[in-house]
């Protein structure tokens, strides 16, 4: 008995020690994407600045979307509405075998939110893998994305994104007159028959 009290206790201080190390959050983070051009890097947590990359990461879901959370906010499917431009920020997260990558797509000019998508099963941290997911969040995401340094408003060049609706829509309504164009010429000159010498 006292040998699994003993497991117990060594286990449980084990766990509260990598939840420690883990809450301390990235050493970094860059942000990429359109209108960005070089990106943008944040300083992590203890250095200078880092309060910055702290507050955009709990706007953006970030911690539910790597470790387990009660009640856990994430979405297993793409919520409704217009998500625009993507943009990714890349956390570097330390751990004991090295400094792992773990990415999360920004949706900064969502309709009518924000919206930040992170893929479950990233690695980090030895064997520690991310619970991913959608996160609705709230305006602060992108307040404090612009403060970081993307536009306030979504830059012209898609960058990559797919092309928002009115550019489809216009673009489908051009191919749609050349065809209506064609169609009458074509009916025109069977009218008229073929010119004769």
């Amino acid at each position: 008995m006292k040998l699994v009290l003993v497991s117990a206790a060594v286990a449980l201080l084990a766990a509260l020690v990598a939840t420690s190390a883990l809450a301390k959050g990235a050493s970094e983070a860059r942000i990429t994407g359109p209108g960005l051009a070089g990106g943008i890097t944040l300083a992590g947590e203890g250095q200078v600045g880092g309060g910055q990359l702290m507050q955009l990461a709990e706007a953006a879901g970030f911690f539910p979307a790597v470790f387990v959370t009660s009640p856990n906010p994430m979405l297993s499917t793409r919520p409704q509405g217009e998500l625009g431009l993507r943009y990714t920020i890349t956390y570097a997260m330390p751990g004991p075998s090295g400094v792992n990558e773990l990415r999360q797509d920004l949706y900064p000019y969502a309709k009518p939110s924000p919206v930040t998508h992170m893929e479950p099963g990233q690695r980090f941290f030895g064997t520690e893998k991310t619970v991913g997911g959608w996160y609705v969040a709230s305006t602060t995401l992108k307040d404090d994305l612009v403060s970081a340094g993307l536009p306030e408003t979504p830059p012209g060049d898609g960058g990559g994104s797919l092309a928002p609706w009115p550019v489809v829509g216009a673009v489908t309504a051009a191919v749609a007159a050349l065809v209506v164009v064609g169609l009458a010429v074509l009916r025109n000159r069977r009218r008229t028959g073929p010119a004769t010498a």
